[in-house]
């Protein structure tokens, strides 16, 4: 009686490893997707908080009341190219000066 190829030892053992490492890349793959489900929340910033971060790094912060939402908006075109901020950054920026600011011209 002849055996069949599949059912030889080496062909068997080479079946096991297969199956040993599909279940672990199984493993890694459920592993990877918890934590991704798991991965914390950016917070987002208030324009206070990034007029803050981002203005006093080169000079002392003014108060929003120093100018008027035109001056503030003027100014900020300016900052946000110097500055190199991101669009979104910039916006929440301006809208808190503009909100906080003196008077409204």
């Amino acid at each position: 009686m002849s055996r069949s190829r599949l059912h030889t030892p080496r062909v068997r053992a080479s079946f096991a490893v297969a199956a040993a490492g599909a279940m672990f890349v199984g493993a890694v793959v459920i592993t990877i997707a918890k934590d991704v489900e798991t991965a914390p929340v950016k917070k987002k910033l208030s324009g206070e908080q990034l007029y803050a971060i981002n203005c006093a790094r080169c000079h002392a912060e003014r108060y929003p009341t120093e100018w008027t939402k035109g001056e503030w908006k003027t100014l900020m075109t300016h900052m946000r190219v110097r500055a190199n901020l991101p669009a979104k950054q910039s916006e929440e920026i301006l809208k808190y000066l503009q909100e906080n600011c003196g008077t409204n011209p």
